[in-house]
């Protein structure tokens, strides 16, 4: 679902994780209504009998990471149809609250992907990154969803394999070049079957939601508390419809629609990139050092002149200066630049990396770009976020194409949506038909009724997920009540506004929701 589209998410200031686009935003395979009716509805008021042994469990925490932070390992079942049948090791952080005031139990984290450490993001950024009063008070928890990170990881690639993965070709110009990106396809999903058969079944959305819950009752909080950003708003609206009861103070910005198939997903995200391009566009050249066009040039030249260098690319790769020998492709360097659309704050590094590879024919800046979106390290070996992302993705909703000659007739509504993106986002979207395991999820609407207020925050020109998604999201939920952010990049919350800051602030503390139709700038 999401994923940075090429993975999707970037959040605090740092990309961390989400929908991937090269990667994906779909699922495969269908599955029965009645299994996934089943999956999406909402749990009993009292716990399960074969469920009692998980929610009673004791946790042993230890010192861990960052000074005053603590780590544990929770148990869930692998599969909650079957309680018995085997366990999952979950791995949670947490920093007790430290300051004087009543005590307001836990806050949960999660950062986006599917694919995010929410474990790292804690221990790295939100322990310092809360107000101080949100700190004092509240003890900040994390928990890495099920195959991800440190929770029983999915491994699908090698750290070559994925060097040779990142750079297909990901817009044909020919049948050959076609078979050649649904063969990348193949050993990617295959590559997941092999190396974590068991687990690839286990790791929906519906499940971490579930975990979720298991987690509340071993903290000791009789509610949810809980604050999402990108596919973190889907695993807490999953959350809420599965437990409306269980509903604390719970905040969701940069908001996924759970409603919209695959294919409305992946075309909306396409038009919210090229949003963002157009921002950056136009404040692109007003700098002396814009190579795509000087002041005055109109958006629409400016990205004529970045797709023209993308198919020179395509042509021709240039050097990196990389150990491994990788070049830069056309692939690489539009994932460079899909990275550097998350915020403001990476768009002069954007502009220096692409002045580097159009005027200096050096390729080094957009792979780091590329490097970071994926998470591969200097030693060439990649974090398992993009296994994750698309594990997640391919359960949670069917493909979005059923084969390559859907996608050739999707392709003028994606390029319509984005002239500088739209081939390469819609080409992938095919990835999830490949996919080993059937999917577990479908689309839906998530009311949560009977739940508390749940904040729904949405950026007018956020590229990853478009504010459309975040209206729709606080209109099906019962208790929806949409915060508006006037403004650029993916998410709101620890931005840089004093005006979300403070609403969603005040909220946490006092669970006073934001007044209907409150908008930020």
């Amino acid at each position: 679902m999401f994923l940075r589209p090429l993975q999707l998410m970037r959040t605090g200031g740092t990309l961390v994780a989400a929908a991937a686009l090269l990667v994906s935003a779909c699922s495969s395979g269908g599955s029965t209504t009645a299994t996934t009716d089943a999956a999406l509805a909402a749990q009993p008021p009292s716990t399960p009998s074969a469920l009692a042994p998980y929610y009673a469990q004791h946790l042993t925490w230890r010192a861990c990471g960052a000074p005053g932070f603590e780590c544990a390992t929770m148990k869930a079942p692998r599969d909650y149809a079957k309680p018995a049948s085997g366990v999952v090791k979950l791995a949670v952080t947490r920093k007790k609250a430290t300051g004087r005031g009543k005590p307001l139990g836990s806050l949960l984290v999660n950062p986006g992907g599917p694919g995010g450490s929410a474990v790292g993001y804690l221990q790295q950024y939100a322990g310092i990154g809360y107000p101080a009063e949100i700190r004092a008070r509240y003890d900040l928890v994390a928990v890495d969803p099920r195959g991800v990170a440190r929770s029983e990881p999915i491994e699908c690639l090698t750290g070559p394999q994925m060097d040779a993965y990142t750079q297909t070709d990901m817009t044909p110009d020919d049948q050959a070049e076609t078979r050649r990106l649904v063969e990348a396809y193949k050993r990617f999903a295959e590559g997941c079957e092999q190396r974590s058969p068991d687990l690839l079944r286990h790791v929906s959305t519906a499940e971490a939601a579930r975990d979720m819950d298991v987690l509340r009752a071993v903290l000791g909080d009789r509610k949810l508390t809980y604050v999402g950003a990108s596919y973190g708003t889907f695993l807490g609206a999953t959350y809420a419809g599965l437990f409306p009861e269980r509903v604390g103070r719970m905040v969701l910005d940069g908001a996924m629609d759970p409603s919209l198939p695959a294919r409305r997903l992946s075309e909306d995200q396409t038009a919210g990139f090229e949003t963002a391009f157009q921002s950056f566009a136009k404040d692109c050249v007003r700098q002396p050092d814009c190579p795509l066009g000087g002041p005055g040039t109109p958006p629409a030249q400016v990205g004529d002149a970045l797709k023209a260098f993308f198919g020179k690319l395509d042509a021709s790769p240039i050097p990196t200066g990389d150990a491994s020998g990788r070049k830069l492709g056309e692939a690489l360097a539009t994932t460079g630049v899909i990275a550097a659309m998350y915020g403001q704050t990476s768009w002069p590094q954007l502009r220096e990396a692409l002045t580097q590879a159009m005027r200096d024919n050096d390729g080094a800046g957009l792979l780091a770009l590329s490097d970071s979106y994926y998470e591969r390290g200097a030693n060439g070996n990649y974090s398992n976020l993009m296994f994750a992302n698309a594990a997640v993705n391919c359960l949670d909703l069917p493909p979005a194409f059923s084969g390559p000659e859907q996608v050739e007739q999707a392709l003028p509504a994606f390029e319509k949506a984005s002239p500088v993106f739209g081939r390469g986002l819609a080409w992938a979207s095919l990835s999830c038909t490949y996919w080993p395991v059937r999917a577990t999820g479908q689309p839906h609407r998530i009311e949560a009724g009977g739940a508390a207020p749940i904040v729904v925050v949405g950026t007018t020109r956020d590229p990853a997920t478009p504010y459309s998604w975040a209206q729709s999201l606080a209109s099906q939920l019962d208790s929806g009540r949409l915060l508006t952010f006037d403004g650029d990049g993916h998410t709101a919350y620890g931005r840089g506004s004093k005006c979300i800051e403070a609403t969603i602030d005040a909220y946490l503390l006092t669970g006073t929701p934001p007044t209907k139709g409150k908008r930020c700038s």
